[in-house]
């Protein structure tokens, strides 16, 4: 599942809430400033792929004569362009590989901070901030077919896309995260 930035403070909570739960080490910082650790470098990174796919279109923008005249499929024209411009940055696209990337930085930047103590192997820590992450991405999909499923059953009918559905949306998507645990 692609990050947005919209739900990088929701993933870097979970992250704070998981690794202050967890009995394997102890936060020498308040849970915000976990939290704040975390949402920086998730920040970031989701940029830099916004900074990709951005290169990738212009790129397709500035020789769309020859993509029309060719007949090629924009958008496998575009990944291939994406996936190319990422390797020259050395961007991992390939999920797994980014969480795990994602999570030893996460860490990395928190031991730097002296925000946790542990006695414990650091890929242990490294894997709670990873499920964080990859626990977000699996529920995403399911969370936003149960909020769909909430609006359509309301009494009054919403059109999508409207201020008032997005408002109503945004709240039951938090109400269901804090169910989950992310908030």
């Amino acid at each position: 599942m692609r990050l947005r930035l919209n739900q990088i403070g929701y993933i870097a909570n979970k992250i704070a809430l998981d690794l202050y739960n967890s009995s394997l080490l102890a936060l020498q910082v308040p849970i915000e400033s976990v939290a704040k650790v975390a949402k920086d470098i998730l920040e970031a990174d989701v940029k830099d792929e916004l900074a990709i796919d951005q290169k990738a279109q212009e790129l397709l923008e500035k020789n769309q004569s020859e993509v029309e005249f060719l007949r090629v499929d924009e958008r496998k024209l575009f990944g291939m362009i994406k996936r190319q411009i990422a390797d020259e940055r050395r961007f991992l696209l390939f999920w797994d590989d980014r969480y795990n990337a994602l999570s030893h930085r996460i860490l990395d930047a928190l031991l730097e901070k002296k925000y946790v103590q542990f006695n414990v192997n650091k890929n242990q820590i490294k894997n709670i901030i990873f499920k964080a992450i990859d626990s977000f991405a699996k529920m995403h999909d399911d969370i936003q077919d149960e909020i769909v499923e909430k609006i359509k059953n309301y009494k009054r009918k919403l059109l999508v896309g409207t201020d008032e559905y997005e408002l109503i949306y945004d709240k039951l998507y938090e109400e269901e995260l804090r169910k989950k645990g992310f908030m």
